[in-house]
């Protein structure tokens, strides 16, 4: 599969890509190969999110469920597309709420979320790959427990996370998270089934600034500078 994982990662997981669970994944994924099974995203960007942000640099980790399954989306971080892609409609409500929570103008045709990688912010899907045109289709294959692990991984290493969870399915994640240690915030999902029911108005973006600067962390800038 040609993956690209930052050497950090490696050395962080190296316990959980030796277990037999994540060998069963492998194994999975290239038998969905072998028999012609379009996958998402490409082999080289299935851990893209891992590969952006380093661990020693993770300062805040926004949790989704599994990559886009429309052709041309997924490129390995949650939310995000490559350049050249329409924002999809759950990418166009962060936007919106960006631009209202802290005025920072968002751009209509390009979603590319990799300034937010490099910045610290591990845009972790909780499933890492996907079958073309089936969504949730890898969602029982094991990477939830691998996911699981790393946000439990980040959880016990780390300090002054922020981890942001919109909708049921994230926040479900919670109860791996120190709160003793990290900041949670919660909100409804940003799709637009339930964006107004609690996501519009979270005002997350600069929240998450709010908390980094009180523990002397770099704030994120949030703006997308287009190519």
């Amino acid at each position: 599969m040609d993956v690209q994982i930052h050497l950090s990662w490696k050395e962080a997981l190296k316990d959980e890509f030796s277990k037999p669970y994540f060998e069963q994944i492998v194994t999975f994924l290239r038998a969905e190969k072998a028999t012609g099974k379009q996958i998402f995203p490409p082999g080289p960007l299935i851990f893209n999110a891992f590969n952006q942000t380093p661990f020693d640099k993770v300062s805040v980790v926004i949790l989704g469920q599994d990559p886009y399954h429309g052709p041309g989306q997924a490129h390995g971080m949650s939310f995000s597309v490559p350049g050249g892609v329409k924002p999809p409609p759950s990418l166009a409500n962060i936007f919106k709420e960006i631009r209202s929570d802290i005025g920072v103008e968002m751009p209509a045709f390009y979603g590319n979320l990799t300034r937010w990688a490099e910045q610290g912010v591990l845009l972790l899907n909780a499933a890492l790959t996907v079958r073309n045109g089936e969504p949730n289709s890898h969602a029982r294959l094991g990477w939830a427990e691998f996911t699981d692990a790393v946000i439990r991984l980040l959880s016990e290493r780390k300090e002054h996370l922020v981890f942001i969870l919109w909708g049921k399915f994230a926040q479900e994640k919670q109860a791996l998270i120190d709160e003793t240690k990290h900041t949670v915030l919660k909100a409804a999902h940003p799709s637009p089934f339930s964006a107004d029911k609690g996501f519009f108005g979270c005002r997350h973006f600069s929240k998450t600034n709010e908390d980094l600067v009180q523990h002397n962390i770099p704030p994120i800038d949030w703006k997308l500078l287009t190519p």
